[in-house]
């Protein structure tokens, strides 16, 4: 019989919040050694300025774990079958590959291409609430709204059958759950990578107006099919888990926060502020940014040798008093701040315009829609061993 997973200190929360053991490690040493849930020793790297310097120097900290690190489980893979996983994979490269793929993407995530989504993201946003309407109290917010409304947007974007997502939020979930072992999460990666890749080959004979219709006829020849494969899944997966998680937990934080939630009714225009306070305060990527050393640094006075495992800590970092004031306070009115719910530097999140973009129409059209929003008194569930943190359930009635 197999031990039950542990959740390893960088993921542990309290509701909302990470541990008091993490923000003691902040506080004190500001860099740890741990063994991590997959028997890695890895560095854990837990204030804001460091976080920010680790994620801005890609050429001290390397994204491409595999040539230092090896994960127990990969052993029973060809190097060839792992070159074919990573391929197209952003977060998995550095530059000048990752610059090579990151510029053929970056024009359809600017603002202004973003700017000329918002109708029809306001229509889904709008026609969600509707069948929440109709179906009447009580509706579990994330299968209801949170996590439908981002997934349609980046099916549409990238020109995915909407009627598949049933199948690929299933594979993403397992992807995401460290509670699943090794093998049972990278069958799910393969699983999803054949079926974008059948995905890519329609659009390869007959390319549409979608992204992966723009990437074959414009940069076709530049990439491979894996390589388009791995990019589709990634933005795929990316595009819905993120934006649903911080929909279902940011909608849980204001409901806890009856003053903040009642501020952002009556003052509307507070919305860009109170995403960014929400990004800051959530950090639902709490399973941290991984790098790997190429040479011998030093963090926070702890020399780290070349090779080893590094990991950012972003619910740590965006919870340190040098970056605001009280920070574990929830204050909407406190605007942009410069944090790393997104990551920084090179890697930083490509799809953020786009989050940005849903949370800013989806919130207040919420809280409109439904006045009397609130909690039924059923206890949401958390996703703790989720490498996106947030909620399974959210029941509320208005």
């Amino acid at each position: 019989m197999s031990e039950a997973p542990v959740l390893p200190l960088h993921m542990r929360r309290d509701g909302f919040d990470p541990v008091p053991e993490l923000s003691a490690l902040r506080e004190g040493e500001g860099v740890r050694r741990v063994t991590t849930p997959l028997g890695l020793e890895a560095w854990l790297v837990t204030r804001f300025a460091d976080v920010r310097e680790v994620l801005g120097d890609s050429e001290r900290f390397s994204n491409v774990l595999h040539r230092a690190v090896r994960v127990p489980g990969m052993e029973g893979y060809t190097e060839e079958e792992l070159a074919r996983l990573r391929a197209g994979n952003m977060l998995a490269c550095d530059p000048p590959e990752h610059t090579r793929l990151r510029r053929m993407l970056t024009p359809e995530f600017t603002v202004r291409r973003m700017r000329a989504l918002e109708p029809r993201v306001r229509r889904i946003v709008a026609d969600h609430l509707d069948a929440m309407e109709r179906g009447g109290p009580p509706a579990d917010l994330v299968s209801a709204f949170a996590l439908p409304v981002p997934s349609l947007v980046i099916c549409e974007l990238l020109g995915v059958p909407h009627t598949d997502r049933g199948d690929f939020q299933r594979r993403t979930s397992r992807m995401l759950d460290l509670s699943l072992s090794f093998q049972e999460r990278t069958q799910a990666q393969r699983e999803s990578r054949e079926y974008m890749a059948g995905l890519v080959a329609r659009a390869a004979a007959d390319p549409g107006d979608d992204l992966l219709g723009m990437l074959v006829r414009e940069h076709g020849d530049d990439l491979s099919a894996d390589e388009l494969a791995g990019i589709g899944s990634l933005l795929l997966l990316a595009g819905h888990e993120t934006t649903a998680n911080m929909l279902a937990l940011g909608t849980l934080a204001l409901l806890r926060h009856p003053v903040q939630m009642a501020l952002l009714r009556k003052e509307p225009e507070r919305i860009e502020a109170a995403v960014e306070e929400l990004l800051r305060w959530l950090s639902i990527v709490h399973s941290g940014a991984f790098k790997v050393t190429t040479t011998d640094v030093e963090i926070a006075g702890v020399r780290i040798p070349e090779g080893e495992a590094v990991v950012c800590v972003l619910p740590a970092a965006n919870r340190d008093p040098g970056l605001v004031p009280d920070p574990d306070r929830l204050d909407i009115t406190r605007g942009g701040l410069g944090h790393v719910a997104f990551g920084h530097g090179v890697h930083h999140c490509l799809g953020a315009p786009l989050a940005r973009m849903e949370l800013r129409i989806a919130f207040p059209a919420l809280l409109e829609r439904f006045p009397g929003l609130r909690e039924t008194g059923r206890a949401p569930e958390f996703r703790s061993f989720h490498i996106v943190y947030g909620l399974n359930s959210l029941e509320v009635a208005w």
